[in-house]
């Protein structure tokens, strides 16, 4: 900062010893303050409780600091995936060096705060608005209160204050790491050209053998040598690929596994983009324990202290519309075991009456109850019925066929999403697993159930068995309730280093990356 500008920035105490027209410059600044916060109501309050003082534009060494604290990490914008150009850092600098009447200096003062407010909001909790990108981001982002979030910044050391903002979680930092791995690596060209092989299995030879192994070699899978063959070691390093993109690991290459390694750069930096701000949503502390479901992973976790305790395969919605599972964070508190499954509304409606016009006694498995619980003669036929004026509901009681198979485990929620059991086993040997209608369904339900109550009991198998052995319906409570997170990442670093990449099985990143795209992030190298 220049000394003109530090001159210029001078803050004048002690106004009734000043000389009229320093009282007069002093009152000019106040009033320029006054102005240009007044259509912030939040900036206006703060200005109001301080006396109008500056925070920012003073000579002091507090001032100095905090304004050049916020001009150097708004700088770093595009560190953290954010938009530099929607600070306008540079514009700012000029009207501060520009500044020469204590009302430039007023309007400085505030356009500083609001640059703070905007910068530290969006490194905070995120650039964009989640349900307002996709309907079933039901993410509720924790954002500070605007006011306190001034105050608080006023009372701190600049630099330490800013730099905690971002999410502290090791993913965040992981992927800022790879972020700028591969924009080095797009700046110098990528990893090659595409693929062009059909399919290449442990064995083979030649020159499509060549332009595998060195791909495995840019991709860090495979140690430098100048194999022709499509040996062990190439077989295990596809394996580990195969791995880190959800694919089954059958060591060939080909249909699934050659198009994730013919994605480019520019595609995997696109995802990495996305899971930071999704990181950014989820800024809070996600509690020592929990459960958490990565729904294009296909796999619902316990996680105790950063580890994973217990994991399982699942089962998520179809890629339909009303099907789709949607993101949130909840509290599961009791699992029922023997469940009895009360049918929801639209698919008695949309499944089951047209079953039921047709033959009274289908789905014979099925209760139809009316509204006071009474069983309905299916005698009289269903037929007169249409889904608006079908007015009876329907349960599954307990068995090894009901849908929610012998155990479900709730977080009660307005989107009557939980986790349970499945009679369907089969689904679970697919790569891909979007089958459901919305509910997540677990491979090893009893496994799951065990985990969460060794947290409370020393044989936690033998009271679930006793339960399920009892046949009745059983509520058992949670001593210590869990956070649920229900989440939605493509791409994920890995602790030991190296990534994951999974599919946009409901096409939700590739909304949430235009949307940041439109906001002004820049993707290197993608087309406008």
């Amino acid at each position: 900062m220049t000394r003109g500008l530090v001159a210029g920035f001078a803050i004048y105490a002690g106004v009734a010893a000043l000389a009229p027209a320093a009282v007069a410059q002093v009152t000019a600044f106040k009033q320029a303050v006054a102005v240009a916060a007044a259509e912030d109501d939040d900036l206006a309050a703060f200005y109001r409780d301080g006396g109008y003082q500056p925070i920012w534009v003073g000579d002091d060494a507090d001032d100095r600091a905090r304004r050049e604290a916020l001009l150097s990490i708004v700088g770093k914008a595009d560190l953290h995936g954010l938009p530099r150009g929607r600070y306008d850092a540079d514009t700012l600098r000029d009207l501060m060096t520009s500044a020469r009447s204590e009302r430039d200096r007023g309007r400085v003062e505030v356009e500083l705060s609001r640059l703070f407010l905007r910068f530290a909001t969006d490194l905070e909790t995120g650039i964009l608005t989640p349900a307002q990108v996709d309907n079933n981001i039901k993410r509720e982002v924790p954002t500070r209160d605007r006011l306190e979030l001034l105050r608080a910044f006023e009372r701190a050391r600049p630099n330490t204050f800013l730099n905690n903002l971002a999410p502290a979680s090791a993913e965040y930092t992981r992927l800022v790491r790879e972020k700028v791995k591969l924009e080095r690596l797009i700046a110098d060209g990528g990893w090659g050209g595409p693929l062009t092989v059909g399919k290449l299995s442990p064995g083979d030879t030649g020159d499509a053998v060549i332009a595998l192994r060195d791909r495995l070699i840019a991709f860090g899978y495979l140690d430098r040598s100048d194999t022709r063959l499509f040996d062990a070691s190439m077989t295990r390093a596809v394996e580990q690929f195969q791995a880190d993109h959800g694919l089954v690991q059958d060591g060939i290459v080909g249909g699934d596994t050659l198009t994730e390694m013919n994605r480019s750069p520019v595609d995997r930096l696109g995802h990495i983009l996305v899971s930071m701000e999704r990181e950014r949503w989820m800024n809070r502390d996600l509690g020592d324990r929990h459960v958490s479901v990565n729904l294009t992973d296909f796999r619902a976790k316990i996680m105790v202290d950063g580890e994973i305790f217990f994991q399982t395969k699942s089962v998520i919605g179809k890629d339909q519309d009303g099907r789709r599972t949607p993101e949130f964070s909840d509290e599961m508190d009791h699992m029922v075991i023997n469940p009895s499954w009360y049918v929801p509304r639209s698919i008695v409606v949309n499944e089951y009456l047209p079953q039921l016009r047709r033959n009274p006694y289908a789905l014979s498995y099925m209760e139809i109850t009316d509204s006071r619980g009474r069983k309905v003669n299916r005698g009289r036929g269903f037929s007169q019925y249409t889904a608006r004026s079908f007015p009876f509901s329907m349960r599954q009681p307990p068995s090894d066929r009901n849908a929610l198979g012998l155990v479900k485990f709730m977080f009660p929620n307005k989107y009557n999403i939980y986790l349970h059991d499945t009679p369907a086993k089969n689904l679970f040997s697919r790569d891909v697993r979007a089958f459901s209608h919305g509910c997540i369904r677990l491979n090893d339900p009893f496994e799951f159930g065990y985990a969460l109550l060794s947290m409370q009991t020393d044989d936690p198998e033998g009271e679930f068995q006793r339960h399920l052995r009892s046949g009745r319906e059983s509520r058992v409570n949670l001593e210590n309730p869990l956070p649920v997170h229900i989440i939605y990442r493509t791409a994920i670093a890995k602790p030991e280093g190296g990534m994951e990449y999974r599919r946009d099985v409901y096409g939700r990143n590739g909304r949430v990356l235009a949307a940041l795209m439109r906001a002004g992030v820049v993707l290197p190298g993608a087309q406008s």
